[in-house]
């Protein structure tokens, strides 16, 4: 899925360190420059650096288009290893890196990481707008979401607004919205996962065996019977979103 870059900037926002504003955003100029040595950069991280331009993870900094002598730029050599770029190394932890031989067709590249102890690699987000997506839900105690789903977009995009209004939350929103409304308390199976900018939520399970499932209901209406009082929206979120 297309990362949703307006909602992206609402994370990053609302979550210091994965972009520090005081740096500044990078030249284009500057950014040309990687692009020159590296090829196209993937769309989500290029806009991260023109609007942030710094950020730093478990007290590691993500690679930034700095002069390529200094040991935080993406175009360090240390950084290239084949057909994997590292943008973030923790000291004695985990190794992020660009999957370059897995480009889409949006430009993006998918983001592995390489486990310290067995040097193994391992799948995290599509894409490196859902790196950060992924990283700010961790340190929320998110893990990987409420569901598998939800999870799956958090992979891509940091939430997402449709044209209609209807808005699918990410990690930095989905906390207050189902504090807000006592989900918990009223429907302890469900979470609010988005809603529709009319009043309407759009719920599913996070738990038990119909994970995928969205309901649409009143948000004044929240009870324990939502699959019966809902209107069933979908079965497949995610392939509905990409049809929408």
């Amino acid at each position: 899925m297309r990362p949703d870059l307006e909602q992206l900037r609402s994370l990053l926002d609302a979550s210091p360190g994965l972009a520090k504003r005081p740096a500044g955003p990078t030249s284009r100029d500057r950014i040309e420059n990687v692009q020159t040595r590296l090829g196209p950069l993937p769309p989500s991280y290029r806009w991260w650096l023109g609007e942030y331009g710094a950020g730093w993870l478990r007290g590691a900094p993500i690679a930034t288009a700095a002069p390529a002598e200094a040991d935080e730029a993406i175009t360090a050599d240390w950084r290239s290893t084949g057909t994997r770029l590292c943008f973030h190394a923790e000291e004695g932890g985990d190794t992020h890196y660009f999957a370059l031989d897995r480009r889409g067709i949006d430009g993006e590249w998918p983001v592995v990481r390489r486990d310290p102890f067995d040097g193994d690699e391992y799948p995290v987000a599509e894409n490196f707008a859902g790196f950060l997506a992924v990283q700010a839900a961790l340190a929320r105690g998110l893990r990987d979401g409420p569901n598998p789903t939800i999870a799956a977009l958090w992979r891509s995009t940091a939430g997402a607004l449709r044209d209609d209004g209807l808005l699918l939350y990410g990690p930095h929103q989905i906390q207050e919205r189902n504090e807000t409304f006592e989900v918990r308390e009223y429907a302890p199976d469900w979470v609010l996962v988005g809603d529709d900018s009319g009043g309407r939520g759009l719920f599913m399970r996070h738990r038990g065996r119909d994970r995928r499932s969205v309901y649409l209901l009143d948000l004044g209406a929240i009870g324990g019977n939502l699959a019966i009082d809902g209107e069933l929206l979908t079965d497949d979120l995610l392939g509905w979103l990409a049809i929408g």
